[in-house]
């Protein structure tokens, strides 16, 4: 049973400070002799600072589910300090003032910012003296090895699904995208990393909705090797009673060469429109945008047996490790529970840089299972699932179902054994 859902209370700057660490075991360092003065301390007490774009235009939601799950890791971790939110207007101008009212107000670990620009801008502040986990990536060096990297980045995803398809001895990939920006985002960094494993491109296909779909039924494939056995001819009898030799005809599609696959860098609708005229034998791989908690499972059957990867919040919402943490209150599209789920994993991370000694890396996060790789950022692996009878299953569950089923089976076949049997008529007595 999944707990009930709980709504985190608000993180109040009064909130009083309760620690069980001792000082000396806090990540900190002094702030540099040439480190420009701090502004004076607004309500000063040790905290975890949380810097979002709580009042952008466009940031604003996101940022708010955030919080929420941050939130909620706090409380159910039972946190060492409280925290507090630092709202931020434009991160990419405000979050350097924003992170030195921080630190003097006595921030002993911060998460944020969120946003790429904001994070990019504090990434060229020299002077970070606490751990700082910031929600996002850039392209720029960090300046300070205080500063941490944690993003969902959908480019990772792709990455992960070209070695998930690798390692299943697929090697000639064809690439389908749809044209939008995030599509060919996803689509550059699956060949990319595709090509780095050894892998080939046999096509680049852009496909968008109305498009000629001979594009898709008629996708390049590697030569078969040997020639796929046609079954034996057979006699047939005409209405006029002669007698004739025909050849069967395959029943269809003709199958697709042995290690070609087909990667679709879309979303849920885009991935119904597709999928149907694929090739059902050809292996087909996409991120998580192709899996949606909204869908029923009679749409979804157009989704059958593309491989994706997702998060454990979504894809095993009753695993031990994720039920720990109460559901937002408030109802959540796809989306937004990954910002939520986000919010979770932050606050953990940030937890764990607090108190490095615990050696609690790599995370099973309610995300994926996190790492920490070169450059100090966070790398995140989703679980592998398959869409199966209309629903998204990864390999545990897709077992149990097809154990489930095939009970279910054999059960209907037994009850109809029983009953052929109670209705024939008791066999004759040999007569005497």
């Amino acid at each position: 049973m999944s707990p009930q859902p709980v709504s985190p209370p608000p993180a109040t700057p009064g909130e009083a400070a309760t620690s069980t660490l001792a000082p000396a075991t806090i990540e900190s360092a002094p702030l540099p002799f040439e480190a420009p003065a701090l502004p004076p301390p607004d309500k000063f007490a040790p905290h975890i600072a949380l810097i979002l774009p709580l009042k952008s235009s466009i940031f604003a939601l996101a940022a708010e589910v955030v919080q929420q799950g941050f939130l909620a890791a706090a409380n159910a971790q039972k946190r060492d300090f409280p925290v507090r939110v630092y709202n931020s207007v434009d991160e990419h101008k405000d979050v350097i003032e924003i992170y030195r009212q921080a630190i003097a107000n006595g921030a002993v670990a911060v998460a944020g910012p969120l946003t790429r620009s904001g994070v990019t801008s504090l990434a060229g502040y020299p002077y970070i003296p606490v751990p700082t986990l910031a929600l996002n990536t850039t392209d720029l060096k960090a300046e300070s090895n205080k500063l941490y990297f944690f993003g969902l980045l959908p480019e990772s995803e792709a990455r992960q699904i070209a070695q998930l398809a690798f390692a299943a001895n697929l090697r000639d990939a064809t690439i389908i995208n749809t044209g939008m920006i995030l599509s060919k985002r996803l689509a550059l960094a699956f060949a990319d990393e595709w090509k780095k494993l050894g892998g080939n491109i046999t096509a680049e296909i852009t496909y968008k909705d109305g498009d000629d779909t001979a594009v898709l039924v008629n996708l390049p494939t590697a030569p078969w090797l040997v020639e796929p056995v046609l079954p034996p001819p057979v006699t047939v009898v005409s209405e006029s009673g002669e007698l004739s030799t025909v050849t069967p005809k395959r029943i269809g599609p003709p199958p697709v060469a042995p290690g070609n696959v087909a990667f679709f860098a879309g979303d849920t609708k885009q991935a119904r429109w597709v999928r149907p005229y694929l090739n059902p034998t050809l292996p087909v791989y996409a991120t998580s945008q192709t899996f949606s908690i909204s869908s029923d499972s009679l749409t979804n059957y157009d989704l059958n047996d593309i491989h994706f990867a997702d998060m454990p919040w979504l894809l095993q919402p009753d695993h031990p490790a994720v039920m720990i943490y109460p559901r937002s209150v408030t109802p959540l599209d796809t989306d937004k529970e990954r910002l939520y789920a986000f919010g979770i994993d932050a606050y953990r991370l940030l937890h764990i840089l607090l108190n490095p000694k615990r050696n609690a890396l790599p995370l099973d996060g309610v995300t994926g299972r996190i790492r920490l790789a070169e450059s100090n950022t966070f790398q995140r692996d989703a679980v592998p699932a398959l869409f199966k009878y209309g629903r998204g299953l990864t390999p545990e569950t897709l077992a149990v179902v097809e154990a489930e089923r095939a009970a279910a089976k054999a059960a209907e076949i037994a009850a109809r054994k029983a009953a052929a049997a109670a209705d024939m008529p008791p066999a004759a007595t040999p007569a005497q």
